[in-house]
């Protein structure tokens, strides 16, 4: 379980990578985000569904939550989680979970917050990889139960930021009243910068849970693209 309540870092917004905005051919930059993995490649899974198409159905919000939820501890409690049919999103920063299984980057000396567990597993009872799967972190608190959503483990998301959609599955719960959190390799794919001690984005990041979806095994990235896409364009069809 994440337990990670720190802010990010004020100056975290200039080391977004320039990357982001570009197409993916254009990835090979001559100053490479030095927090990246290169095997991490997601560009190809970006997919056909557009995050403008995306944005235009959540751009209003009828609130399922009872109040809000902070980015940080310092922040005020303003994010609500809305609902449309067939999903639930909200709008918030991304801190950087790397919880999971130890990889060279994510690990105690990486990450001050480490846990070597998430709230869901693998399907081989391996804690999940926060440096190689993308995934999203849900808050547990009365403020809004996940669960009455038909939301889980494994429930499929699109994760939007400066016109980029990435797959991602329900992976880890986080703190009580604070949202907006995805894993290392959520935010690499997302062309942003994954470091856990000082990266992230601030705010402009989209988080879109298709309700009574799941991707097994969890840890499938490929079945959370497939699926991802296909409940991408039911939302689109039905909202």
């Amino acid at each position: 379980m994440c337990i990670r309540h720190a802010a990010l870092a004020a100056a975290a917004g200039s080391a977004l990578l320039a990357a982001a905005a570009l197409p993916a051919d254009a990835l090979a930059d001559p100053n490479p985000n030095p927090w990246g993995a290169a095997s991490n490649d997601f560009a190809s899974y970006e997919g056909s569904v557009s995050a403008s198409d995306l944005l235009a159905k959540v751009n209003d919000c009828q609130q399922i939550s009872n109040g809000g939820y902070r980015t940080d501890e310092s922040a005020p409690a303003n994010i609500p989680v809305c609902a449309k049919n067939g999903a639930v999103f909200w709008q918030a920063d991304m801190d950087i979970d790397c919880d999971g299984q130890p990889t060279d980057r994510c690990n105690a000396a990486t990450d001050p917050w480490f846990q070597d567990a998430t709230t869901f597993q693998q399907s081989d009872g391996a804690q999940l990889n926060a440096e190689t799967l993308p995934y999203i972190v849900v808050p547990e608190s009365g403020i809004w139960d996940y669960g009455s959503s038909r939301i889980t483990g494994g429930t499929v998301a699109a994760v939007i930021y400066e016109g980029r959609v990435q797959y991602a599955v329900v992976g880890d719960t986080g703190p009580t009243g604070i949202i907006g959190e995805a894993s290392y390799a959520t935010a690499e794919a997302l062309g942003i910068n994954p470091d856990p001690m000082g990266g992230g984005a601030e705010s402009g990041v989209t988080y879109i849970l298709f309700e009574n979806s799941l991707v097994s095994p969890i840890e499938s990235h490929d079945g959370a693209v497939t699926l991802g896409e296909a409940l991408a364009r039911d939302f689109l069809q039905n909202n």
